[in-house]
């Protein structure tokens, strides 16, 4: 890949969905556009690269955006931040509340989103109004999600009572499959986090996007946390990736744990 063509490619992943590419990615990058050579038959990443920067094929850009994306993920990754939902949880359900919305903004292959289902669910018990919103840019990942079938080998974070509870018995191949009573607070989504306003209404209790504002500049980070303020209730919380803040971006948050936050009101 030419490094002119590399420079146009970064640019447009920038401009289409917030990513920054670093100088050090292209070899990343290559391999990653590659997937989609393959896919089509070509072999000329400059050619690939000229005919979807000039012809702008929704499909193809989404493809391309799906080849590009991180997507590491693991059930129970960050386990703190799932106690101290909990408790966040218990504490409401105390309290009365009844119907909780959240937001799952990197919802990736999906270990992410059951994790949440399984956390909320025991958390306040049979009797509650629960729905988890899951969005990604990337398409491939949702339907991943959607299916919620995954290898017994990706399962050892989650609890034996909770996989006995949540998840049939694997099958000849050693894949387990999500019960319907864990797939039903659930609904994915494609979402492009780049292009506000986002679409839906909320209010949220509860936002996670953990370790997706690190591949975003000063600009997204605000975009995204202005959004977020805008959709999440008083009192609600965001939840980001240990290597990420808020502080300093947009006025709303204040601070309550290690890249937790909650949602304030001034005035």
């Amino acid at each position: 890949m030419k490094a002119s063509s590399y420079a146009a490619l970064r640019d447009f992943i920038y401009a289409t969905a917030g990513i920054q590419l670093g100088e050090s990615k292209q070899a990343l990058v290559l391999a990653r556009v590659g997937q989609r050579l393959r896919a089509l038959g070509l072999d000329d990443p400059d050619a690939y690269i000229r005919e979807v920067l000039q012809h702008q094929d929704q499909e193809e850009i989404v493809h391309l955006l799906d080849a590009i994306s991180t997507n590491f993920t693991s059930f129970f990754r960050e386990e703190a931040h799932f106690h101290r939902l909990t408790g966040i949880l218990r504490d409401w359900k105390s309290q009365g509340q009844k119907k909780f919305r959240i937001w799952c903004a990197a919802a990736s292959t999906g270990e992410e989103p059951y994790t949440l289902s399984m956390v909320c669910q025991e958390a306040l018990g049979d009797f509650s109004d629960l729905k988890i919103l899951c969005t990604d840019i990337s398409t491939r990942v949702l339907e991943t999600g959607r299916r919620g079938v995954y290898h017994l080998s990706k399962m050892d974070p989650v609890p034996p009572q909770s996989l006995q509870r949540w998840f049939g018995p694997p099958d000849e191949e050693s894949f387990v499959s999500a019960k319907p009573a864990l797939r039903g607070p659930l609904s994915f989504a494609r979402l492009n986090l780049a292009e506000v306003p986002y679409p839906m209404k909320g209010p949220f209790d509860v936002v996670f996007c953990r370790n997706v504002m690190i591949y975003f500049d000063v600009a997204g980070r605000t975009r995204f946390v202005t959004e977020a303020a805008r959709l999440l209730r008083p009192g609600g919380f965001l939840f980001v990736g240990h290597a990420e803040s808020v502080a300093g971006i947009a006025p709303g948050f204040r601070a309550v744990a290690p890249s937790v936050y909650q949602r304030v009101v001034h005035g």
